[in-house]
């Protein structure tokens, strides 16, 4: 049983992983082509669209996407409510979110009508990221190769139509919003899957969503405060500075997370695993698989981390151009952090699998307080370079040193001490 479940979960994690090594590709050509195309002032101002719309979408799905996995794996024979309650509110929630999203671009960015058209329209893929929740049904049911089938020619269709806006010469207003697009196929697509594979028939249940809630409302403020510590650099430039300097910060980033989809794929694809061995009360499998999914995140960064440093001033030069050449130092900064970044995602895996969500909002409450502080301190004296070292510092803060400080959270730096040791990856080949 073992043996299958583990070829079950290799099989799972090889499809997540195509489908984004597909899938990145082409959002590395056409949004890297898309950044040329605008240049780094309309490139910064989708940027910082989009984190304005990032700030909501932990409440618009609140909470959600952390528990439906367990959910379900704990409830199967409630598949279709609890999936059908979840989309439902997050669609409610989505709607609420969207006004107030328009209501701060036309308060803080007031007679700033492109800003404002510009926000409005990117805020729109809400509605569908909310229908968009039924792919933690894939990732329960370890199928998530018909999730990547799907995302691959939805991506594929969007990007083509981001390619003819290309060649038409559109303005900023039809690439805001063109993400819309591609959540809407995805979601319309898994669920006709989701039906054709047997799936139950979606309704609301108050007792589900009252179950749900009591588990995903510690993630609404902790995700909230990632949010704050993972966007505010951008908004802080963009009031602090102007656009282009959010250009710069976003072509450095997105070359940062180039990857970022190998780290999401193993997460997703050990997380099923990991709460199958949490509730059958086998605390040693349990463990072992927290420890192993450690060690692949942290050494897979680390190399990340140090090809990119070399590599910087060609990595940059040839995505983005000599326009973007402020972003090279940038890069070399804020790679570093996605070591502690991803050992963060795999900490919130074991804060559910313990049932210690009520600390989560502690930590994120922390790293966003230093985040604005850093940010409000650094930004002024070395503007983009200063915003990539307090999301350094920032990270490291948030994903070890709070660890410590909480002290109910002492258990997860065994594990992480557990995750140093290599050789857990060679072991992932071996049957147990």
């Amino acid at each position: 049983m073992g043996l299958f479940l583990k070829n079950r979960v290799a099989s799972n994690a090889l499809w997540i992983i195509a489908g984004r090594v597909i899938q990145s590709l082409l959002a590395l050509i056409v949004g890297t082509q898309t950044a040329r195309y605008l240049g780094p002032s309309n490139y910064g101002l989708i940027s910082y669209a989009a984190s304005i719309v990032a700030f909501v979408v932990p409440i618009m799905n609140l909470g959600f996407s952390n528990v439906l996995v367990q959910e379900i794996t704990n409830y199967p024979e409630e598949e279709g409510k609890i999936f059908g309650t979840a989309i439902l509110l997050s669609f409610f929630s989505a709607i609420a979110c969207i006004v107030g999203v328009s209501v701060y671009t036309f308060v803080v960015d007031v007679n700033q009508s492109i800003t404002n058209a510009v926000v409005i329209l990117y805020s729109i893929m809400l509605i569908f990221q909310a229908f968009e929740l039924i792919q933690y049904w894939f990732q329960a049911k370890l199928l998530s190769k018909y999730m990547s089938i799907v995302s691959l020619i939805a991506y594929s269709l969007v990007s083509a139509y981001k390619i003819f806006l290309l060649a038409k010469g559109a303005n900023v207003y039809f690439f805001a919003v063109s993400n819309s697009l591609d959540y809407f196929l995805i979601a319309i697509a898994l669920y006709v899957i989701y039906k054709k594979l047997g799936g139950q028939r979606f309704s609301f249940s108050r007792e589900v969503a009252s179950r749900m809630f009591n588990n995903s409302k510690h993630y609404i403020v902790s995700s909230l405060m990632v949010t704050i510590f993972a966007q505010t650099d951008r908004i802080m430039l963009k009031l602090m500075i102007n656009e282009s300097t959010v250009g710069y910060y976003s072509a450095a980033v997105t070359c940062a997370g180039l990857s970022s989809f190998v780290f999401a794929a193993i997460i997703d694809s050990m997380r099923p695993s990991i709460f199958a061995h949490k509730k059958n009360g086998n605390t040693e499998r349990y463990e072992i698989s927290l420890a192993r999914t450690y060690c692949m995140v942290i050494y897979l960064a680390l190399a990340q981390s140090i090809v990119m440093t070399i590599l910087a001033h060609y990595i940059i030069g040839i995505l983005y151009g000599a326009e973007y050449s402020p972003s090279i130092n940038a890069l070399r900064i804020i790679v570093w952090y996605t070591t502690f970044s991803y050992m963060g995602s795999v900490r919130n895996v074991w804060i559910l699998g313990e049932n210690k969500q009520r600390y989560l909002w502690i930590l994120n409450f922390g790293g966003a307080i230093a985040n604005i502080c850093l940010n409000a301190l650094l930004i002024p004296i070395w503007g983009i370079y200063g915003a990539s070292l307090a999301s350094l510092i920032t990270q490291i803060f948030t994903n070890i040193f709070m660890n410590i400080i909480v002290w109910p959270l002492k258990d997860n730096n065994r594990l992480i001490w557990k995750g140093l040791n290599p050789v857990l990856i060679l072991s992932l080949l071996k049957k147990k």
